[in-house]
């Protein structure tokens, strides 16, 4: 069991890194490290609510998973409100709550899914940005 919770975290921080390698280059405070890092903590309490403290059953995810997205969105706020004085933080700080879905789809073993959904994240954050731009948001 232990091989693939370490399996669960290299994977969470991986998408993680995808994600903020995106930010970083597009020159956003909270790059790679900070991507990767609410990753891997969110999937780390996840793993601890589902392998450690639940022992496979569902009542201790039901009851960790609302504190740790309540938790982001205390996290995603302070990027709102430190984006309002540099001119931007609300794009960033639902990309970090998102993310932190993210990280619990890879602590709860939906690895597809979890996939998938940086995939989407990807798309968002580029393409979508780069049409806004043509259309003149």
């Amino acid at each position: 069991m232990e091989f693939l919770i370490m399996q669960k975290l290299v994977l969470a921080s991986a998408l993680g890194m995808f994600i903020g390698l995106e930010r970083h280059l597009k020159k956003k405070s909270a790059g790679m490290r900070t991507h990767s890092l609410v990753a891997l903590g969110t999937c780390i309490f996840t793993v601890i609510g589902v392998n450690i403290l639940g022992n496979g059953s569902a009542e201790m995810p039901a009851r960790i998973i609302p504190g740790i997205i309540t938790g982001i969105g205390f996290l995603g706020a302070g990027l709102i409100f430190q984006g309002k004085e540099h001119g931007g933080g609300l794009t960033t700080a639902i990309e970090i709550w998102t993310l932190a879905g993210i990280g619990i789809l890879v602590g709860l073993g939906s690895y597809l899914i979890a996939v998938l959904a940086t995939l989407l994240v990807l798309i968002i954050l580029a393409p979508l940005r780069w049409i806004e731009e043509k259309i003149g948001s």
